[in-house]
């Protein structure tokens, strides 16, 4: 079974509700780490400082912010503690939002919201609600010394939540270079034909159908490596240049995803 990272409330109004906040994601990562390679001893990282090359013990460590090259302000640990946002158990929701006015640029971390033991019924209260008037909670809290805002949305039969980052955390569109203006735009035919490609290409969104390739291949390498067995060079697939004819390219694709769907299907679709 899960374990709560967290507990609280979401409060809204004059109610409050106490809450378990567990992870609702967990990353499958392989973790490596740093050897010997003449005999595989273990690589250990040491604090060093820059100048005289002498390894610092962590009690003489402090935090430094870089003001400009070179010259630090230097920050005690109790400083620091008096500006840490005040700590709470509490998330307070401010506003009820359309979940389609976020960006899904401004998700950072998701997760599960559950009723503590008797609260059930006010839980269900705030999930049904939220389901009905279809809309998504922005609030606030601290986790670990740090200040969140986050959207709180119902998942099935469960309460999400996502955190967010804060509006100036944000890169503006207007620093990046080379967008295309007005004088790139594709013509009528070129639309229409790029239009019936996303629409061949469309479908339901099934999480289950996509895989990390790479882990899965890097997992089997290893288990066959622990096995002792031999590992032989994967042939360099080659990537394509640029595209030079656009209207071909679409027309290509578009070709070639009719060839791969069956006859019946093209049919209903025709006829739909």
């Amino acid at each position: 079974m899960a374990r709560p990272m967290w507990s609280g409330t979401i409060s809204f109004g004059l109610v409050n509700i106490p809450i378990k906040l567990f992870n609702a994601v967990k990353k499958k990562t392989l973790q490596f780490h740093q050897l010997r390679k003449s005999d595989g001893c273990r690589i250990k990282l040491k604090r060093v400082c820059s100048n005289d090359g002498n390894e610092v013990p962590k009690e003489e460590i402090v935090k430094g912010f870089e003001v400009s090259p070179e010259q630090y302000v230097i920050l005690s640990p109790e400083e620091m503690e008096n500006v840490y946002p005040k700590s709470s158990r509490r998330i307070e929701i401010a506003d009820f939002v359309d979940l389609e006015q976020i960006d899904p640029i401004y998700f950072e971390h998701s997760y599960y919201l559950t009723p503590d033991k008797g609260m059930e019924k006010a839980y269900s209260l705030l999930l049904i609600a939220m389901k009905k008037s279809q809309k998504t909670a922005i609030a606030s809290f601290v986790l670990r010394n740090k200040q969140y805002i986050a959207a709180i949305r119902p998942t099935n039969n469960v309460i999400t939540l996502s955190t967010m980052f804060f509006s100036d955390e944000i890169i503006s569109q207007e620093n990046l270079e080379d967008l295309p203006t007005e004088e790139h735009q594709p013509n009528e035919r070129e639309l229409n034909i790029a239009l019936q490609l996303i629409e061949s290409l469309s479908s339901s969104f099934t999480p289950e159908k996509y895989h990390n390739e790479y882990r899965e291949k890097l997992l089997s390498m290893i288990e066959s490596k622990a096995e002792g067995q031999v590992i032989t060079q994967q042939p360099i697939i080659e990537q394509g240049g640029k595209v030079v004819d656009l209207m071909a390219a679409l027309e290509a694709s578009l070709s070639a995803l009719k060839k791969k769907t069956p006859t019946k299907t093209r049919r209903k679709k025709a006829h739909a």
